[in-house]
């Protein structure tokens, strides 16, 4: 089922957030969407994982630290995507403004379907690991 990915229509909410009803309330949000696209009956994954989360905002900037940005969506996947979220051993944050220029070469249905909607999302992708032999410089 690897690699898996879903678009969420944002903003996103931090990890940080005060409120814990409405940061409860977004996993939610997060978890639904990804419903929608597992297959159902799929088992969790297991192994090592890299997760990539592209936040697409209006704006030239977003104030938000890239790993209260990721927390939140990362457990909300949990028992459906992955077993844990210990299982992610690679992270991709990106912060894009929607109005840049791209240059775009393979993109995926579903990514596409983020662009054509018009407004702010976020594209969360989930593959296998790449291997660690290799050391990161």
């Amino acid at each position: 089922m690897l690699p898996f990915e879903f678009l969420v229509d944002g903003p996103p909410l931090s990890q940080q957030a005060k409120n814990r009803a409405r940061l409860q309330a977004w996993k939610d949000a997060v978890r639904a969407e990804a419903t929608r696209r597992w297959l159902p009956g799929q088992p969790p994954v297991a192994g090592p994982l890299l997760i990539t989360v592209v936040y697409y905002h209006e704006g030239v900037t977003i104030r938000m630290d890239n790993d209260n940005m990721v927390k939140p969506i990362q457990d909300a996947l949990n028992g459906l995507v992955y077993l844990d979220d210990r299982q992610i051993t690679d992270t991709r944050v990106r912060k894009t403004p929607l109005d840049g220029s791209f240059r775009v070469r393979g993109m995926s249905a579903v990514l596409a379907e983020g662009f054509v909607r018009g407004v702010e999302f976020l594209h969360v992708k989930i593959e296998e690991a790449p291997d660690h032999a290799e050391l990161l410089w």
